[in-house]
């Protein structure tokens, strides 16, 4: 590359690594991840830092655990004086756009990025905050279990909508880029909605599947008395307790699942596709990541906002093999790792990040030079469905659970992938108890994030119900397009050059075989 290369961000929400061929599912069809899979990077072990879609993302950005940022919820403002990877990127020279979900809060609708494409498909507002110092469990905005039962094919959904518009606005970007490739390197951010809840895809994705082929899931459902506190809080917060779920209902919500992951796959395709012929496949770094999990009705659960590899465990690859070989990287890593990876890639033009991530470069582990002798990620939970602070380290095979009250958590995810035996007290795993536990203190002051959780939804809380009173003014960002600078105008730019520029490839212009 003569140049920085450029870099496809393609992003996916609630996509849990379980469900792609690439990681092992023997039946979900994703021919267009799994060749980038097959010619890049691929992280066995990766995890979000916060296993809800909001403060996942705005961790992934900046490069910090949630907390150190405010962002404790799904309706916790993305402070504007948060340095985020775009903000490096732009000011390394390079071109800045995003097409989709972000779910950004507050009124900044950009942090960084140049250009948004389209619109978001959530609010930017504090609606959604939940209240701790109520004992609030339940909200009416939260998950709920309709979202399972009602699941199956279908022609048009919200979803749908806003994923046919960010992959159309994103198409049309990369071919700009290509109709400008002598300018600068870009960073173009794609961020599907789907495969999220609800549990509908297009009939051609759903007949992708046989339906009586579907697996179930490996862990049943267990008796709301027989769950853990935290899952049993889930389990009544999202009404579990008010359908019967058979194996047939969750059968139909897994093989719709498997069919948006195939929706996706093909949208990836799209971009695949416009990427070649922009002339731009060679000089693009692709990386793909999911901002959480979804347990997908292991144990009984449903959605994510748990620790479970389900839910918290993320896909994560980079390809370009002109410059990486295919591997695999079995080490834990986390969303904290982009930020300082990022800045690798694009080397120190854009100086040294003003706030020490919390993770590290992944540069050298997709390199092959890095042995990742210590692997330890954090991961945190402080929105709905907890009245305390829910904090996770994973070391090696070990992944240790804490919440208020809660018995503790511990497994060995080697010796026990399902997660179905917690070893906590036990006595063979007392030195490894105590040593994460001692993580966890370092890492988080307790008492003192629950103090600042509840400040913080306190003055949202109230922030909330005055503004629904009186002219309501809205922060959802909503895109506008100069529609001059793409058609024909009749001032500006002359309509034969205006097209003789928006033809990919170019073409030398042609002299008349006649000249006056």
């Amino acid at each position: 590359m003569t140049r920085p290369p450029n870099v496809l961000f393609i992003m996916a929400d609630q996509m849990a690594a379980s469900a792609l061929p690439f990681y092992g599912h023997p039946l979900v069809k994703t021919p267009n991840l799994s060749a980038l899979a097959a010619q890049g990077v691929v992280f066995e072990s990766a995890y979000c830092a916060y296993p809800l879609c909001a403060p996942a993302r705005f961790s992934l950005l900046s490069g910090r655990l949630p907390s150190r940022i405010g962002a404790f919820d799904n309706a916790a403002e993305f402070p504007s004086a948060t340095p985020t990877f775009v903000h490096h990127f732009r000011a390394a020279g390079y071109r800045t756009a995003l097409a989709g979900k972000m779910h950004f809060v507050g009124a900044d609708g950009l942090h960084g990025f140049e250009e948004r494409l389209t619109t978001d498909i959530y609010p930017a507002d504090f609606g959604w905050t939940p209240d701790w110092g109520h004992q609030v469990l339940t909200y009416d905005w939260s998950h709920h279990m309709a979202s399972v039962v009602e699941a199956g094919p279908c022609h048009r959904s919200l979803q749908i909508d806003f994923d046919e518009e960010t992959a159309h606005q994103a198409v049309q970007k990369i071919y700009d880029y290509g109709r400008r490739a002598d300018e600068a390197p870009f960073f173009l951010t794609v961020s599907f909605t789907h495969p999220h809840d609800p549990f509908n895809c297009l009939p051609e994705h759903w007949d992708l599947y046989d339906h009586n082929a579907i697996d179930l899931p490996a862990v049943p459902a267990l008796a709301p008395s027989a769950l853990d506190p935290h899952s049993r809080r889930l389990y009544y917060m999202d009404s579990q307790h008010r359908y019967h779920m058979t194996d047939e209902r969750t059968r139909t919500a897994r093989h719709a699942y498997y069919g948006m992951i195939s929706y996706v796959d093909d949208l990836v395709g799209r971009l695949l596709t416009a990427l070649r012929r922009a002339g731009l496949a060679q000089d693009t770094i692709i990386v793909f990541a999911g901002d959480h999990g979804e347990m997908l009705g292991e144990r009984g659960l449903w959605y994510k906002m748990s620790f479970f590899e389900g839910s918290a465990r993320i896909p994560l690859l980079f390809h370009c093999p002109r410059k990486w070989r295919p591997r695999r990287v079995p080490g834990n890593v986390s969303h904290v790792d982009l930020f300082p990876t990022f800045l690798d890639l694009i080397g120190d033009t854009a100086g040294p990040p003003v706030d020490p991530p919390d993770g590290h470069s992944l540069v050298p582990l997709i390199e092959g030079r890095d042995t990742h002798a210590d692997d330890t990620i954090f991961c945190e939970y402080l929105g709905e469905g907890v009245l305390k602070p829910a904090l996770m380290v994973r070391s090696g095979r070990h992944k240790y659970v804490i919440c208020g009250d809660d018995p503790a958590q511990l497994y060995d995810l080697v010796a026990d992938p399902s997660e179905r035996v917690n070893r906590a007290g036990l006595p063979d795993f007392t030195d490894i108890e105590r040593g994460l536990a001692r993580r966890i203190a370092r890492q988080w002051d307790v008492a003192d994030l629950e103090r600042q959780v509840i400040a913080s939804q306190n003055r949202r809380l109230f922030i909330h119900r005055s503004l629904l009173s009186g002219r309501h003014a809205a922060w959802d960002y909503q895109p506008s397009r100069d529609a001059a600078t793409s058609y024909v105008r009749n001032v500006g730019i002359a309509e034969d050059t205006l097209k003789a520029q928006a033809r990919l490839p170019p073409v030398p212009t042609v002299p008349p075989d006649f000249p006056d």
